[in-house]
């Protein structure tokens, strides 16, 4: 019998936080019932296409922007009436789309935090959104087994993608914007044709859930990651296994737990106390950073990489350049405690 699926994971975690709590970072800032006592902690982490923020779902059912370079708080979009799981910028760093437990998905203006609309649809978690490399649709992935695909300026149901027999934990565009690529627990990945729904391949070869898929910047590879303990590496177009990534110890997939650099030429995985940095090219690994960490995201210049963790309301920055042999950038490996000043403030002066 399977121990571990990863949206039993995800909901064991977050029942776990809910229930214990850590010291000193239970609050609320109000909002709809769900929200009231639960934490900020982050649920997952994405930059904006230039690089000069960052955008982080919340536990407290919000989304918060971030200058990337100090630390300011630039803005909370609420409207979501429970957890938010995943965030995604529109290639042009305008909009960003949010997934949430609420069974909903929200497009926002990043400029001004307008909410431009709400799709509906889901009948289960939203864990995961993908914006197209053409900004035109948004694909979401959730654990009524379904992948939904939505027009971003309509807000128009363009299609629903069904086969999995599970949840469905992850979702990601091609870069050419032609395929999509969905990870779930019934252990499979699903290749689909993006326009016309059609699936075009199934990977097998994980023994449990698959909660982590993206393609490579070239779009020639895919990778996965699972509650089996191991990252995959797969042929995007023959759905051939290339490598298998092992010795994880237990693989942070809920949703944002892998990234590829934006060169493509390095690959990072989360475990519950460790990311991992590997050669995407041969599978070696080239280092490992001790910090708790389930979520990651690259900057556009593959100069820095962020991490945030389910029980935490930080985000970590760490120098990628200091830890792979090359020149070091203005960022060392740095936290964002001032994150936490500022929502302090901000609920002092409620």
């Amino acid at each position: 019998m399977k121990t571990r699926v990863v949206h039993q994971t995800c909901l064991v975690l977050i029942a776990c936080l809910i229930a214990f709590g850590l010291p000193d970072s239970s609050y609320s800032q109000g909002g709809s019932s769900y929200s009231k006592g639960l934490p900020t902690w982050a649920t997952s982490v994405a930059y904006s296409p230039d690089g000069d923020a960052v955008a982080t779902g919340h536990f407290d059912e919000r989304v918060r922007l971030w200058d990337a370079k100090t630390g300011k708080l630039l803005n909370i979009l609420a409207g979501h009436t429970y957890l938010v799981w995943d965030v995604a910028y529109s290639p042009d760093g305008r909009r960003l789309v949010s997934g949430s437990f609420d069974e909903r998905v929200r497009l926002w203006d990043v400029a001004t935090g307008e909410l431009l609309n709400t799709l509906e649809g889901h009948r289960d978690n939203v864990f995961s959104v993908s914006y197209s490399p053409g900004g035109d649709a948004v694909a979401s992935g959730s654990l009524d087994k379904t992948i939904r695909l939505w027009d971003t300026t309509t807000g128009e149901l363009l299609n629903t993608l069904r086969g999995h027999t599970d949840g469905v934990g992850s979702v990601s565009y091609s870069p050419d914007g032609r395929r999509l690529v969905s990870g779930s627990s019934d252990e499979t990945i699903r290749l689909w044709d993006a326009k016309t729904g059609e699936l075009l391949n199934t990977l097998r070869g994980h023994t449990d859930g698959v909660g982590s898929v993206s393609y490579s910047p070239d779009g020639r590879r895919l990778v996965s990651g699972s509650s089996d303990e191991t990252v995959r590496l797969w042929d995007a177009t023959t759905g051939e296994l290339l490598n298998t990534l092992e010795g994880l110890g237990h693989f942070s997939n809920c949703g944002g737990g892998l990234a590829y650099s934006p060169d493509g030429g390095m690959l990072v995985s989360t475990n519950d106390h460790t990311i991992h940095l590997w050669d995407a090219a041969t599978g070696e690994l080239l280092n490992t950073l001790e910090g708790r960490a389930d979520f990651v995201a690259y900057s556009p210049d593959g100069r820095t990489l962020a991490s945030a963790t389910g029980q935490s309301y930080l985000v970590h920055f760490w120098d990628i350049a200091s830890y792979t042999g090359g020149e070091p950038t203005a960022v060392a490996e740095t936290s964002w405690g001032r994150i936490k000043r500022h929502l302090q403030d901000r609920e002092t002066k409620r």
